[in-house]
């Protein structure tokens, strides 16, 4: 799908002219620059590689350095490929800006959730404990209880809910309607809550 990488900035709301008040996360959508074209004769398949952000050189693999060099393109901090672009329509060094989106747009927002580190069940899965206080449990109030059988099947099936690390995993947010943009600083509100902390890296699709 046509999109773009982009940047959380946080949280904030906005009134519309009805004067509803909306919450709206801000997002720096771009510029980004295409880095490569994929064609179906020489790919097998048509997409655009965009790169957004500026790597030090110094950072940089040396094969990588001296693609961007042929190229005069600056390092790119991140890459990813989206496809359902016209690619006849582009060359390497263009930019792609949030003029691909329009105000009322429904697109679909991919990030890194926040990692909470090893939590217990009660944190990860909403558990409600064992028992309670009042009924003799005094220290198994967040405990995950039995989870087990007995002499049959005798062990623990795969996908038991338990502790474990919370967080930090790759997730989407569909359906989120664009609200506002301002193109000369390539930002975009979107209704709603995006995945990933602040600063933190997002793909916006169309």
């Amino acid at each position: 799908m046509p999109g773009l990488l982009g940047k959380k900035i946080g949280m904030t709301n906005i009134y519309t002219e009805d004067g509803v008040n909306i919450p709206v996360t801000v997002i720096e959508a771009g510029p980004c620059t295409v880095t490569m074209v994929r064609t179906k004769e020489k790919d097998g398949y048509e997409a655009l590689q965009l790169g957004f952000g500026v790597r030090k050189e110094k950072h940089t693999n040396k094969p990588q350095l001296e693609y961007y060099k042929k190229h005069n393109l600056e390092p790119a901090r991140y890459l990813k490929e989206f496809k359902n672009f016209n690619v006849s329509e582009f060359k390497i060094g263009d930019k792609v800006t949030t003029e691909i989106f329009n105000e009322g747009d429904t697109v679909k927002v991919t990030g890194k959730s926040k990692g909470k580190g090893f939590q217990g069940v009660v944190k990860r899965h909403g558990f409600g404990g064992v028992g309670g206080r009042t009924h003799g449990q005094g220290d198994r109030e967040r405990a995950p209880g039995s989870i087990g059988q007995s002499s049959y099947p005798s062990r623990v099936f795969k996908g038991m809910r338990m502790a474990g690390r919370t967080g930090n995993e790759t997730v989407t947010v569909r359906n989120l309607k664009i609200v506002k943009i301002m193109p000369e600083k390539n930002i975009i509100f979107v209704k709603g809550s995006v995945p990933g902390a602040i600063n933190s890296i997002v793909e916006i699709n169309k």
